[in-house]
């Protein structure tokens, strides 16, 4: 079974005080943990895959996430945005403008 959409969150950790920072020191352990309970919440096992990653790039502006197959990149992602993120864009197909990422 494909799902309908597949999540990267980036995960990626650097030393404090790197100078380009990095995901996992933005919280992006928390972000990933809302999106995995929110999916065992709304029972989307198999139609959404949520998967952690190394760095994609964009550290300064973590957590970041990207959804596919639409290729939406999100930047600065909190827990409390996981719901959003649901409800809006991988149940309805309209991505959080706000939290959008330009690339």
């Amino acid at each position: 079974m494909n799902p309908k959409h597949h999540v990267f969150v980036c995960m990626n950790q650097r030393p404090e005080g790197h100078p380009r920072g990095s995901c996992g020191g933005s919280g992006a352990a928390s972000v990933y943990e809302s999106m995995m309970g929110e999916m065992e919440k709304r029972d989307l096992f198999g139609k959404i895959q949520v998967t952690g990653t190394f760095c994609m790039g964009p550290c300064d502006q973590g957590p970041t996430m990207v959804v596919y197959p639409e290729g939406v990149w999100y930047k600065g992602v909190k827990p409390e945005d996981v719901q959003e993120i649901f409800e809006q864009h991988l149940e309805n197909d309209k991505p959080v403008e706000r939290l959008r990422l330009s690339m």
